[in-house]
């Protein structure tokens, strides 16, 4: 099996807007608004689902959400899938997918994280289908700091284009703006200046391999089953190697340090060639911080260990795209993560 990537999006083209997990309440329909016009904005079609109610954790039944992203997904008028942010509870949909239908069907983009990284990867692993790990759709209206890219620059590039992206150096370290007050906002609060950490010793790095990875705190509960495979995709995918790289929302370092050594059980990190972290505001633990549950779990497989990459909870966002081939470098003044759509 070989990476599959969906067809670049041109203007005219659909993306589908659905909730595989939690919907909008009435108090952030504003924002749901002012993104979906972002996306008309530059020149495509958007195709808004039932599947949007935000009165529980959840927007419809988990037969209905299935269903709608099943349909999405498979009609090949709907180039890219975005929900407008993750949730809780996307496992229950796991068991409900046509996996062999969504491998036999055209490739769609689907784009997104946190909880999404329950289908969407997967929607790698067990397709082949490239996702993109990032910018949910109410984030979309937020202008990117400089060095970064917006998921509309990724979907809209050709198979086997490739590009860099640099930590901007600049993040936010308390609270989310507020969509119910200011539906409009497009700037970003980074209040707080920083870069990438090596954890695990110190002299630069450069590594390759094929990218893949996600949220801790939900593929924790699909690693080592047959819907996340990862030596299997090391094997078949990539003999040069992985990329992995995981993030954190909100569980305490104890929490984080036994779903890690619990994941890499599984082997989870089988094949990695380094590991990429997430800049985390999730809380340290009395006598272990978010750094040390990293190291704690995965300093034996002897492999360079960044953290603090733009690719979690803390804005901004770095996208990745799962199943590119990466390239990692981090020295003395230079950090970079290329991606090629290979």
């Amino acid at each position: 099996m070989t990476v599959r990537y969906p067809s670049p999006l041109r203007p005219g083209d659909r993306v589908g807007v659905t909730s595989p997990s939690s919907g909008v309440p009435e108090a952030l329909r504003a924002r749901l608004e002012v993104a979906v016009r972002d996306i008309r904005a530059r020149g495509y079609e958007v195709v808004v689902g039932t599947c949007m109610d935000g009165s529980r954790h959840v927007s419809a039944s988990a037969a209905e959400r299935a269903s709608e992203l099943m349909s999405m997904l498979t009609d090949p008028t709907i180039k890219a899938v975005v929900p407008p942010w993750g949730g809780e509870t996307a496992i229950d949909l796991v068991p409900l997918l046509d996996w062999e239908r969504l491998r036999e069907a055209e490739p769609t983009w689907v784009v997104g994280f946190s909880d999404m990284s329950t289908l969407m990867t997967p929607l790698t692993l067990l397709t082949g289908t490239a996702t993109l790990h990032g910018n949910n759709l109410m984030d979309t209206p937020y202008r990117v700091p400089e060095g970064l890219l917006s998921w509309f620059d990724i979907v809209a590039a050709p198979s086997g284009r490739s590009f860099t992206q640099t930590p901007p150096g600049r993040h936010r370290t308390v609270g989310f703006d507020d969509f119910a007050a200011f539906p409009d906002v497009r700037d970003y609060t980074l209040d707080a200046q920083g870069g990438w950490t090596r954890l695990d010793g110190a002299g630069d790095v450069e590594a390759e391999g094929r990218l893949i990875g996600g949220c801790v705190e939900v593929l924790c509960n699909v690693a080592g089953t047959p819907y996340l495979d990862m030596p299997a995709f090391a094997r078949d995918m990539t003999p040069e190697g992985l990329l992995v790289y995981v993030e954190v929302c909100d569980s305490d370092a104890f929490t984080v340090c036994r779903h890690l050594h619990g994941m890499k059980l599984a082997g989870f990190f089988e094949g990695a060639n380094a590991i990429l972290v997430g800049r985390t505001r999730a809380p340290d633990s009395p006598s272990l911080t978010q750094h040390e549950a990293v190291l704690d779990a995965l300093g034996s497989l002897n492999v360079p260990i960044i953290a603090d990459v733009e690719c979690g909870h803390v804005p901004p966002y770095m996208p990745i795209v799962n199943g590119a081939y990466g390239r990692v470098v981090h020295a003395a003044g230079r950090s970079e993560l290329t991606q090629t759509l290979r």
